[in-house]
């Protein structure tokens, strides 16, 4: 595990506050584009290199970034710090060109930490749905005028880039990966926890160690963790929290549940969804602090609160109407509720500006319309993931739900495949597509057919497809989809390519 000395993101800090130019390995990635348009925005000299020229690299060209497809060796040489993700290799040409030149090279991680040293930072972390929460919690704090700036892993629709920085002011919302375990190097001054899965077993070796490393998540935040008490994840992380010794962990903020769930501090209720969105109450009064601003000081409630339902009664409740659909948005929305409420908003004003939040880039995003099919692409490679989105496709009016499921990775399909044979559930036609392994290497008996079996055994009612390659899954879907339908894309891969292809054999018209 990394080094959690308090004392790192300060002398990181240092470091970036030295430096004039920096190096981004592997910068068409959405977080790394993220963090060098940051660092544009800081006032750093950017540069940056991809494996494969992308619209993402026009984009950052234009924001001022001296971009180049393949490596950039000379750039990294020049710098004064070089940053890349895990996934770029360690013998990497721009990495070694650094090394060899004695440049400080740094993980995105490493990275970030020192960032987040420079504002009061907003960590949002969770199996999923931190993308979304951590983009709307953005937008919300933005319509409150409180100047935020922002690193999240998607672009933020009719809103911008997954990357801002606004130097007057003094928030800034990140999301917190917990893939690697790094995201308990972030010095956060609030934290959110949206869900704890069974994910990224692998690293971790565990469950149980997972949920420990979420557990120090919450517990190093300087002032407020913000938890779902509808997830039984999040929950065993509360749980555990409150039942360690103060003297064993780093600190102990207040911490405040919300959800549906009659344990939680601040509980959502009335909720009304349909297809394009839900409205909904969330009940914050006797937790909330009162004001039309950002008050860090004031009292944030019992560190109990959470486990008790204290603080539940009261007569503030923040009216939400959210326009992005399904029941998992509305926990998403009840997360950020609950964090600005406790950072001292006041309730209407809070209720107003998530109406504004349009959702991100890949979350049930509509990419275009041919024939009467209607083409919806998600990020969604989870079973529980999966199992959202299709219940929120469900809440439309579409003739059938026609789903592409592309599995993500050898490691995550051997673990979990047997998971997702239920998640399907509701779909009217599933197609598996080829796994898309993200740079792992083959496992003996392991691919896409573990879960095409799942599905058929689980599922005999569904009509159901295995298609090796998106070639292939096109060309089965131009052939399939009928006037009425939602073609429904969900995976972590390329498959949200086939919506295009699709669109594009039939002659149809991107939105």
């Amino acid at each position: 595990m990394p080094d959690l000395s308090p004392a790192l993101p300060d002398e990181r800090r240092a470091l970036l506050e030295a430096a004039r130019r920096v190096h981004v390995v592997g910068v068409g990635g959405s977080g790394m584009s993220a963090i060098a348009r940051v660092l544009v925005g800081m006032g750093f000299e950017v540069s940056g290199s991809d494996a494969h020229d992308s619209a993402t690299l026009e984009r950052l060209a234009a924001a001022g970034v001296d971009v180049r497809v393949g490596n950039y060796p000379e750039a990294a040489e020049g710098a004064d710090l070089v940053v890349s993700s895990t996934a770029v290799p360690a013998d990497d040409p721009d990495i070694d060109a650094a090394r060899r030149s004695g440049v400080t090279t740094w993980s995105r991680a490493e990275l970030l930490s020192a960032v987040c040293a420079t504002k009061r930072t907003i960590a949002v972390s969770g199996t999923h749905g931190k993308t979304t929460t951590s983009a709307m919690t953005a937008v919300v704090l933005s319509e409150l005028g409180w100047r935020p700036s922002w690193i999240v892993g998607s672009e933020i629709n009719g809103f911008g880039p997954g990357g801002h920085w606004d130097p007057g002011g003094d928030w800034l919302v990140v999301e917190a990966d917990e893939s690697d375990g790094t995201f308990t190097t972030l010095p956060a001054y609030a934290a959110v926890v949206t869900n704890v899965d069974a994910d990224h077993v692998e690293f971790y070796g565990s469950v149980e160690a997972l949920e420990a490393e979420f557990v120090r998540f919450a517990a190093q935040a300087g002032a407020l963790s913000v938890v779902c008490a509808d997830d039984p994840g999040a929950r065993r992380v509360v749980e555990t929290l409150l039942g360690v010794p103060v003297h064993a962990l780093p600190r102990r903020p207040p911490v405040v549940t919300y959800g549906t769930s009659p344990s939680a501090g601040v509980r959502v209720e009335d909720v009304d969804m349909n297809g394009a969105g839900s409205r909904f109450a969330v009940r914050v009064g006797g937790v909330a602090p009162p004001g039309d601003g950002p008050n860090p000081e004031s009292p944030l409630g019992s560190s109990q609160a959470g486990l008790s339902g204290a603080g539940s009664g009261g007569s503030g409740v923040v009216e939400v109407v959210l326009e992005v659909p399904g029941a998992h948005n509305v926990l998403n929305a009840a997360a950020v509720v609950t964090l600005v409420a406790m950072l001292g908003a006041s309730p209407a004003r809070v209720g107003e500006a998530v109406r504004s939040f349009r959702g991100v880039a890949r979350r049930f995003e509509r990419r275009g319309d041919v024939g009467g099919v209607v083409f919806v692409d998600g990020y969604d490679h989870l079973p529980g993931e999966v199992a959202a989105a299709i219940a929120t496709a469900k809440l439309g009016t579409w003739s059938r739900v026609v789903v592409v499921f592309q599995p993500h990775r050898y490691s995550r399909t051997e673990a979990l495949w047997a998971q997702f044979g239920a998640c399907f559930a509701g779909a009217d036609v599933v197609v598996i597509t080829g796994l898309y392994p993200a740079g792992e290497n083959p496992r003996p008996g392991v691919d896409e057919r573990l879960i095409f079996d799942a599905l058929r055994a689980a599922n005999p009612e569904i009509e159901a497809y295995h298609s090796a390659s998106l070639s292939d899954t096109a060309g089965l879907l131009a052939r399939i989809l009928k006037p009425g339908d939602l073609c429904l894309t969900l995976g972590a891969g390329d498959v949200t390519e086939v919506g295009e292809m699709v669109i594009a054999a039939l002659g149809g018209r991107q939105s």
